[in-house]
């Protein structure tokens, strides 16, 4: 089978063979895969990663123990859990120490014709909802636990600094949340995808930014300044959540944290019961999120386009 290789910051085309399917664990069939940002992170160097990357994707389970998911299109949890520590049995499997987790950690990834996930970690796609859009499923549940994770109520400011891909499904969840969301970025044109779902949008460098204004300011930036933009822009006693993954380390200074007493939370993964009910009623516009899909064969190319300046997210196909 078709496998992307990524070493060294190398992104090429391998056939490999097809992967076994250990008992409690489904084979699935590639239909639809996304590279996000930690995908290029990878590229870059983070974690140190070598093997077949990718985590968002869309597939059909061709063989499984489970009878009734034969045949299914699923989308899938990125984090598998061990099952038996004390961790797994308070529900914080995604914090596993034992976990691995799909195309980062010790887990053969999405970008593959095959690949095989744990039976729980697998969710249906509900029917008639289109491959391009239930692949977003796995970034639109890291943006909908900031509200598990958060007591935003409706009518609450919310800052979202980042115009990328998961800042601007951060900005339409929290806007159909009911927060009064300001989306921070640097590029006119991705703005404008907030600002036809009725988010207010700031164009940094337009003017100069305030301080001390937001009760909560998102960074999904993915850059090293993010943290500290987030901290000038949150009030006194807010909280800045912190969403972007950035290769190396990420300097701060954490005297305005402490003096303004800002609380920090970092913010992962999130459940696909949320996200899959907002795709299915189409209150998240993921279309206009799609700047190309280039067939599996070319994920070279793929990997290149996704890091050009201005496009967002990337598809790779199946053959």
């Amino acid at each position: 089978m078709l496998a992307v290789h990524l070493e060294a910051g190398v992104v090429e085309v391998r056939d490999i063979p097809r992967p076994g399917r250990p008992a409690g664990f489904a084979l699935i069939r590639l239909l639809v895969g996304g590279i996000c940002n930690t995908d290029l992170e990878l590229q870059r160097g983070y974690y140190g990663f070598s093997g077949t990357p990718g985590h968002e994707f869309v597939g059909e389970v061709v063989e499984a123990d489970s009878a009734n998911l034969i045949g299914q299109r699923v989308v899938g949890e990125i984090n598998l859990a061990c099952g038996d520590c004390s961790w797994c049995a308070r529900d914080l499997g995604r914090h596993c120490p034992q976990r691995t987790v799909l195309g980062i950690v010790r887990h053969p990834g999405a970008f593959s014709e095959f690949l095989t996930l744990p039976e729980r970690n697998l969710h249906i796609v509900p029917e008639g909802m289109p491959d391009e859009v239930a692949v977003f499923a796995e970034p639109l549940a890291a943006a909908c636990e900031i509200l598990d994770q958060t007591a935003l109520a409706a009518g609450t400011e919310v800052a979202v600094l980042g115009d990328g891909k998961l800042g601007l499904l951060i900005a339409q969840v929290l806007h159909a949340h009911g927060c009064r969301v300001l989306h921070y970025g640097k590029h006119p044109e991705k703005l404008r995808i907030s600002m036809t779902q009725g988010i207010a949008t700031h164009a940094i460098g337009e003017r100069p930014l305030p301080a001390a204004t937001f009760p909560y300011v998102v960074d999904a930036t993915g850059s090293r300044e993010g943290l500290r933009t987030a901290v000038k822009l949150v009030e006194p006693r807010g909280t800045v959540i912190l969403k972007s993954t950035v290769h190396g380390e990420v300097p701060v200074d954490t005297a305005p944290v402490i003096v303004n007493e800002i609380t920090l939370i970092g913010s992962r993964c999130g459940r696909f019961e949320p996200a899959l009910d907002l795709l299915a009623r189409g209150t998240i516009g993921v279309q206009s999120l799609v700047s190309a899909t280039m067939p599996l064969s070319q994920a070279s190319a793929a990997f290149a386009k996704a890091a050009e300046p201005g496009v967002l997210k990337v598809l790779l196909t199946a053959e």
